[in-house]
């Protein structure tokens, strides 16, 4: 047996129990609503009754213990003997080792190692504890405890990932920062949740801002959440002054992408005295800037770079590869493809020729003629293998490269956060519950780290 959502002509959603021994036949209907949470809570009841049908078991024991021998062994293994002991085990004992213990609830740390096993909704998960781990829950419970946990341990949390971060690396003196977007299976906009530019692709639905600060490798030391539409250039400065305060650390060097690079973010990064190496929007600086770099990127040579000093201040550091003048130009081509595949069925309008995409190869001939532009094509040619970034630091050209291209450890950690962890769709509607939320998977992905380093 089985549990079926159907959805039915009304636009409501019909839980029901499947029996397909003999062909599929309904054997209990469960209960039907447009509401998700009410869904959820019928799929755990139908659940919950195949389980008292079958006579089902927890798989696993209620005495779970560690003793010495236990600690001493799973302190030696390695990532490929997981299996064999129990992800349970394993990462439980890397939530003491870290220190999360220290936050005395036996319901957060079940929520963080779920998180990390069987990340799903807190209604699956309550089928998860007590099938697999053999903890007696239920959702209540869970809603109750995620309304109190942002307010009596986030700030715990953080403290802890800061100092296993600040251990490893001995000082906190370079961060990397970035924004990504969360999203919710809802259409409704509140005062966190709003509709925004969409890093998912779900420009429709309402999204919350999560900032993440973390150190060298992709250690975490601490993450902010934003209303949807927040521009993220303006989610960078409010997210180093709220972690300076908590741990007072010295100002560290602030490493983010062309996202945050806004010459007012700038000024106000240098003001607060934050040295930072930013990456460089080089078609958009002033024309004498646009002169020089390519007047010296006739003579670079692959690996090579040059500097340039700024009206404020700042360096402007460009880079040359030649394996990115071929991906610029295998992209641009393939670009140009679909582009003069769509001018030839004469489907594009006026209302095209704009700077979005390669949409700025076009031109418009007289009222209606659009064809590509072929001396376009041959400018942007021109910047093929650049890069550049922006820094008020006195680093060398190289040291400077060198820590920017350290940023995909942040890109990999939302990658993991958004698969591995999978934090979103978020389905939660109460902000402290979002709060919560976000606050077991940061948690999940601190101890996730200490995993990949052994």
């Amino acid at each position: 047996m089985f549990v079926r959502k159907k959805r039915n002509r009304s636009g409501q959603v019909s839980v029901q129990v499947i029996d397909k021994s003999n062909g599929y036949k309904v054997v209990r209907t469960v209960g039907c609503s447009q509401d998700p949470e009410e869904i959820e809570r019928y799929i755990h009841q139908g659940k919950a009754w195949i389980t008292k049908q079958s006579n089902q078991y927890s798989l696993f024991p209620d005495d779970q213990s560690q003793n010495a021998t236990i600690n001493d062994f799973v302190s030696n293994l390695s990532n490929s003997q997981i299996i064999t002991i129990g992800p349970e085990l394993i990462f439980g004992y890397l939530f003491d080792k870290l220190g999360f213990n220290a936050i005395d609830d036996q319901l957060f740390r079940d929520l963080v190692i779920a998180r990390l096993t069987y990340p799903t909704s807190k209604l699956k998960t309550v089928d998860y504890l007590y099938r697999y781990r053999g903890v007696p829950t239920n959702v209540d419970s869970i809603y109750r405890f995620l309304d109190k946990l942002h307010s009596t341990h986030k700030a715990e949390v953080e403290k802890i990932a800061y100092e296993y971060t600040k251990k490893l690396l001995g000082a906190v003196s370079i961060v990397f920062y970035d924004v990504t977007t969360l999203y919710f299976e809802s259409e409704d906009e509140d005062d966190l949740r709003k509709i925004g530019f969409s890093k998912d692709g779900k420009f429709t639905h309402p999204q919350i801002m999560l900032g993440l600060l973390v150190g060298k490798g992709g250690y975490p030391i601490g993450y902010n959440l934003f209303e949807g539409n927040t521009f993220e250039g303006h989610t960078l400065l409010p997210t180093l002054k709220s972690i300076k305060k908590k741990y007072g650390f010295k100002n560290p060097t602030v490493i983010a992408d062309a996202a945050m690079l806004s010459k007012k973010n700038l000024n106000n990064l240098g003001k607060a005295q934050y040295r930072f190496i930013v990456g460089a929007r080089i078609k958009n600086e002033s024309e004498d800037i646009q002169k020089k770099i390519l007047k010296w990127a006739f003579k670079l040579k692959d690996g090579n770079h040059t500097i340039l000093k700024k009206d404020d201040g700042t360096r402007l550091i460009v880079t040359y590869s030649t394996k990115r003048a071929k991906k610029d130009a295998h992209n641009r081509e393939r670009g140009l493809k679909k582009l003069k595949k769509r001018v030839k069925t004469g489907k594009l309008t006026k209302n095209h020729i704009n700077n979005r995409g390669y949409n700025k190869f076009l031109k418009l001939s007289g009222e209606v003629n659009i064809t590509i532009d072929e001396k376009k094509i041959k400018a942007d040619a021109k910047w093929d293998g650049l890069k550049g970034y922006i820094t008020n630091t006195k680093f060398s050209a190289k040291t400077i490269v060198e820590n920017y291209r350290e940023l995909w450890q942040i890109e990999k950690a939302f990658r993991i956060s958004k698969t591995d962890l999978r934090v979103r769709p978020i389905y939660h509607y109460r902000k402290k519950r979002i709060e919560a939320h976000l606050c077991i998977a940061f948690v999940a992905y601190t101890i996730y780290k200490e995993l990949e380093r052994r």
